[in-house]
């Protein structure tokens, strides 16, 4: 299911490129979220151990793919596209079981090749869960729907892009939807790599909650936004100027990002929570600190469809720049439930010398978080969050 290393979102390899450079001894351990229950066929897990063992023959990229990398993502040093060049993913990383219907799956080993695994692994699963339970696509609408919904976007005034890979119906659709998208004068691009290089669109993507996350199990809860917000800047001077809001909460996040930080960067990523609440928090912040909203962006990526980006977008007009990462409402509207799955990280070994630490993730809607309770106990006493 998974034929190029570049099926995959931006983002993990912004990160990759980062931890290469700043943490290129640490160990983490990822673990898979089944929060919508849904349970899985017998012999799933085989099927799905036979494709995760099928991605350690993925091809290198070619010359073609290098060059576009190279133009495309500049930001990525040369080293790192070489290293890139040559990725091989390892298996072994991956464990896989399941229990009657219930299905698990662990990922572990150095943070600087495991971080590649979580977006293609959820894809497989999503794919694999349709190919076995519904075959083709319900109706062979979702390209004619794809295509409406950006003339409904473009006619808004909204910008957005497909962040659809991790919950697909397959690659296919999402292949499809992304040519249809594109047509849209308001498409700004997609999350993932492949489809961006096939569809010559531009690749989008900053960082994910485990960056900070694992900030906080190396330095502290107190210090993982401030210190993960100067490291990105540390690597990338600019570059992939979106930070995210929501793994300590908004209400923590905003105390880190102080007047340095709200000049250093383009913007930021809502993820959780009432998207109207988090605008005016945003608003208000960068207005105390004597900057003009108006130059400032905020992306929205929490479940999005196009009614609410209309409802989202009516409220950002004149008062700060806005875009959207669409997700599910792209690439799986096919007439099934998209599965409601992630993968987290769970724990940190920030060097090889020092213990486990057990992370978590507390957003802004409290039935998001994930990680060991002990640990999102701390987080809430050390953080003074009730």
């Amino acid at each position: 299911m998974i034929t190029s290393i570049l099926d995959n979102d931006q983002y993990k390899f912004g990160m990759q490129n980062a931890i290469i450079k700043l943490y290129p001894n640490a160990n983490v351990r990822y673990a898979l979220f089944n929060r919508g229950g849904t349970l899985f066929t017998v012999g799933f897990a085989e099927k799905l151990r036979a494709e995760v063992d099928a991605m350690a023959n993925l091809p290198n990229l070619n010359s073609a793919q290098i060059q576009w990398l190279k133009v495309n993502c500049s930001f990525f040093p040369n080293p790192y596209i070489d290293f890139l060049a040559g990725y091989r993913f390892n298996p072994r990383e991956v464990k896989i079981s399941q229990d009657g219907g219930k299905l698990s799956v662990i990922v572990e080993g150095p943070w600087y090749r495991t971080i590649l695994w979580e977006v293609p692994l959820m894809a497989i699963i999503s794919e694999l869960y349709f190919k076995e339970t519904i075959g083709s696509p319900p109706n062979d609408l979702y390209q004619e729907l794809a295509r409406n919904k950006g003339e409904r976007l473009e006619k808004m005034g909204a910008f957005f892009a497909d962040f659809g890979t991790r919950r697909r119906f397959s690659f296919k659709v999402q292949d499809h939807v992304v040519n249809e998208l594109k047509k849209s004068r308001t498409f700004i691009g997609t999350s993932n790599m492949l489809l961006a290089y096939l569809h010559s669109v531009k690749p989008i993507g900053t960082e994910a909650h485990e960056f900070i996350m694992f900030h906080a199990a190396k330095y502290g809860f107190s210090m993982a936004n401030s210190i993960a917000l100067g490291r990105w800047v540390d690597v990338y001077h600019g570059d992939l100027g979106i930070a995210l809001t929501d793994t300590f909460t908004t209400d923590d996040f905003f105390k880190s990002f102080d007047m340095m930080y709200a000049k250093l960067f383009d913007g930021v990523r809502h993820d959780s929570g009432d998207a109207l609440v988090f605008a005016e928090k945003t608003i208000a912040h960068y207005k105390k600190l004597g900057i003009d909203p108006l130059s400032k962006t905020i992306i929205f990526s929490d479940g999005l469809n196009i009614n609410e980006v209309a409802r989202i977008h009516e409220f950002c007009i004149g008062k700060i720049k806005d875009g959207y990462g669409i997700g599910t409402h792209f690439s799986n509207d096919v007439g099934a439930t998209p599965l409601n799955i992630v993968i987290k990280m769970i724990a940190a070994q920030p060097t090889v010398n020092e213990p486990w630490i057990n992370t978590c993730k507390l957003s802004d809607v409290s039935g998001k978080h994930t990680g060991a309770s002990e640990a999102i106990d701390l987080c809430k006493k050390t953080l003074g969050i009730k």
